[in-house]
């Protein structure tokens, strides 16, 4: 592995941050393939960017502010091919709403990445929350249920299962 490899990856990694905050999803284009596999936990499963970029906007568009922080980044690279993970935390501030203004989550995001032409891109992604906080009506629209499926992925559960692809690629057993 290049250490310009690591460097673009991580940068990638960063740019999906940045994307959501200010809402920019064609930024999407330059972080994910055409035919992403992302997983976010069902029924938040997508299978390619436009449906993906089309349901994050709609999703995001009520906040008035987000804040997503990517850390303790690790990267494998294996020619085309490599694998990264890294923690997550997000703020989503919605104001006036009943009961207080924000929630905030942390979470991992363990991710299959391929060279292309423009770069590194995230072709697979499996995301999982592990805890959340504040108000849970910031997180859905006005007048709707506010019950969703609040249960964490255990970490050590999840790669002891082998469903965590980094930890296979850096020779976890």
């Amino acid at each position: 592995m290049s250490d310009q490899d690591e460097a673009a990856i991580v940068r990638t990694l960063n740019l999906y941050a940045l994307a959501m905050d200010t809402q920019r999803w064609d930024l999407f284009d330059k972080v994910f393939t055409p035919d992403v596999d992302a997983d976010y936990a069902d029924p938040a499963h997508w299978r390619d960017l436009e449906s993906f970029k089309r349901d994050f906007a709609a999703y995001h568009a009520p906040f008035d502010s987000t804040q997503h922080v990517m850390m303790n980044h690790l990267v494998a690279v294996n020619g085309d091919v490599a694998n990264s993970f890294v923690y997550g935390t997000w703020l989503l501030i919605k104001r006036g709403t009943k009961g207080g203004d924000h929630w905030q989550g942390t979470g991992w995001y363990d991710d299959v990445l391929v060279r292309t032409e423009g770069g590194w891109r995230i072709k697979k992604r499996t995301c999982r929350v592990l805890w959340w906080g504040g108000n849970p009506r910031v997180n859905v629209p006005e007048g709707a249920d506010v019950s969703f499926d609040t249960s964490s992925k255990v970490l050590r559960e999840e790669a002891a299962a082998g469903r965590v692809d980094f930890v296979t690629a850096a020779g976890g057993k």
